[in-house]
Order: C-alpha cells, then sequence, then structure tokens
C-alpha cells in the first residue's frame, strides 16, 4: 500500500504554458482536489503514461479530461493524446528564475507564492472543450 501526500511541488519544463507559467516556475500542486475546467493541473495522458504534465483542463472527455496547452505552438495536448487522467490541481505558484532574469536592480525578489485559484489570468482565453 502506498501513501500519497496530499500537496507536492512541481517544476514547469518547457515552454507550452507560457505565458502563465514559464519553465522553472514551481506549483504547489493538490491531489485530490475537484477539476474544474479552466484549472492548470498535474496530469498524465494515458497514451503517454511515462510522462507526467502540467496543463490546462478544456473539459471532460472520455471517462477523463481533455487538456491543452496555453501556447500550443510549443507544447502537445489532448489533440495529439486524447484523453487524460488528472493528478492533482496547481493551487501556488512560486516564480523561477526566467521571469527574475530581466528584473531591474533593486526590484523585489520575485520568490513570492501567487495564487492559481478558480480566477484566471485576464490575458489568457481559454479554448472551448476540445472533442476527440
Amino acid at each position: 500500500m502506498s501513501f500519497l501526500l496530499p500537496w507536492q511541488w512541481v517544476t514547469v519544463q518547457g515552454w507550452s504554458m507560457t505565458p502563465v507559467l514559464l519553465p522553472g516556475d514551481r506549483l504547489l500542486v493538490r491531489h485530490g482536489a475537484r477539476v474544474r475546467t479552466g484549472q492548470i493541473v498535474l496530469a498524465r495522458f494515458r497514451e503517454r503514461a511515462d510522462l507526467d504534465v502540467i496543463k490546462r483542463v478544456a473539459g471532460p472527455a472520455q471517462g477523463g479530461w481533455s487538456l491543452i496547452s496555453d501556447n500550443a505552438s510549443a507544447g502537445s495536448d489532448s489533440r495529439q493524446y486524447g484523453p487524460a487522467d488528472v493528478l492533482a490541481v496547481a493551487r501556488w505558484l512560486v516564480p523561477g528564475p526566467a521571469r527574475t532574469a530581466n528584473r531591474r536592480p533593486g526590484a523585489r525578489s520575485g520568490a513570492r507564492l501567487h495564487s492559481l485559484g478558480s480566477r484566471l489570468p485576464r490575458r489568457v482565453r481559454v479554448s472551448p472543450p476540445v472533442d476527440l
């Protein structure tokens, strides 16, 4: 029997979720949380069981979830791999080095927690669910 803690830190790799998430950002995710359309989640595509991904929920699909990349030109999602199983829901973001690299001298550190509640940043549009 394995025991899974409800909270887990994950690090973003790749550019598929820009501009909201950048490589090196850290997310605090909650296992067992209710999944809703528009949330950022840690998931696993059924066709790529060897790979955990961070994507946005587009909606329910075939007993799982349809996931999308915020930056479709830099990543793959349910359009290529079909439905996914959500492992955890992202709740907090700690900005990584890519966000602080271009800060002006003397600016405040970017290592603050940012809530990833149900509200989406205004600059991001969520596409309608993808038909599979």
